[in-house]
């Protein structure tokens, strides 16, 4: 007769001590799970948060011209906060941010005409739309500063036809950050509209067959149903256009390029930062703009975030 051991009532089978503890941690997977993700938080440590840790350091630090770091403290944000030229930064990207989220509301107009039922050529319509994001922004710096030319620029020709005498857009103050400021709301209305007609498809149509039931026209419908359910792309889009607005330099390097004499009244953070760090070779002093962009990023996001819950509507 085989020899069976029986479990008495009561009795677990279950790892006891030790090895229970080491099971709850691990989970029923052991460490393979842990093992595919290191390499990713490898490359989060080395390429992301270490370069934070170390700008952070650079900020308490004083650079000489061939290298060198000296510890100076608060000094550099002490000089931050008194200098006239980190105000006029932060001015000149706040503004150039506030127009490119005009880009928002203009993107849900052309996001609903091509999310249209039966319109022709709406993949098409996609397509071009999104090109002017996909672009390399460097060629599109170039074709647009040719447009904005004070002489030839085929924008003061339009204006010219009207009876207007256009200005040197990209050599007159404030003039120059406008011009810049379009350039970057047409480069993110391209995004903003393919995410908001995502959005759109993603609304149940049963909502509109039922309101156009009750006797409710479209702008009761748009108002009422499209921009309470498209709220979660709004904020999305948001979110990614005010982070891009802060982190705007190679658009403003290419249009209006280092030399113009414009450039220290139009110049925004990140231009500073790099001017502070690789141009006058302070790079404690450019450290200490990095990690204020930074900040102030994650300012705005936390803000937004914490707004979310009064404005965003899920299906």
């Amino acid at each position: 007769m085989a020899d069976r051991s029986v479990t008495p009532v009561g009795a677990s089978n279950a790892p006891t001590g030790g090895m229970a503890k080491r099971r709850k941690l691990l989970g029923s997977d052991g460490w393979w799970p842990a093992l595919f993700v290191l390499p990713l938080f490898a490359g989060i440590a080395v390429f992301y948060l270490f370069p934070i840790v170390q700008t952070a350091y650079f900020s308490f630090t004083s650079w000489g011209v061939f290298g060198g770091a000296t510890f100076t403290g608060l000094d550099n944000y002490a000089k931050l906060l008194s200098d006239p030229e980190v105000a006029r930064s932060l001015v000149n990207t706040i503004v150039y941010t506030a127009i490119v989220v005009l880009g928002v509301p203009i993107g849900i107009v052309f996001a609903v005409l091509i999310s249209r039922p039966k319109l022709r050529f709406a993949a098409l319509y996609r397509v071009l739309f999104l090109m002017s994001y996909i672009a390399m922004p460097v060629a599109i710096a170039l074709v647009w500063r040719m447009m904005f030319k004070g002489d030839y620029g085929v924008i003061n020709w339009f204006l010219s036809l009207v009876g207007i005498q256009g200005p040197f857009w990209l050599s007159t103050e404030w003039f120059a950050l406008i011009a810049v400021s379009v350039v970057g709301l047409w480069i993110a209305l391209g995004f903003n509209i393919i995410i908001l007609a995502a959005g759109l498809r993603g609304i149940p149509p049963e909502l509109y067959e039922a309101s156009a039931l009750d006797g409710a026209g479209r702008w009761y419908q748009f108002t009422r149903i499209t921009i309470p359910l498209l709220t979660p792309s709004i904020f999305f889009v948001l979110v990614i256009n005010i982070i891009g607005g802060f982190k705007l330099f190679d658009l403003l390097y290419i249009l209006l390029e280092p030399s113009n004499p414009v450039m220290p009244k139009t110049q925004s953070l990140v231009f500073l930062f790099y001017n502070e760090s690789f141009v006058v070779n302070d790079k404690g002093y450019g450290a200490t703009i990095a990690i204020v962009i930074l900040l102030l990023i994650s300012l705005f996001t936390a803000i937004q975030f914490r707004l979310e819950k009064k404005w965003v509507h899920y299906v």
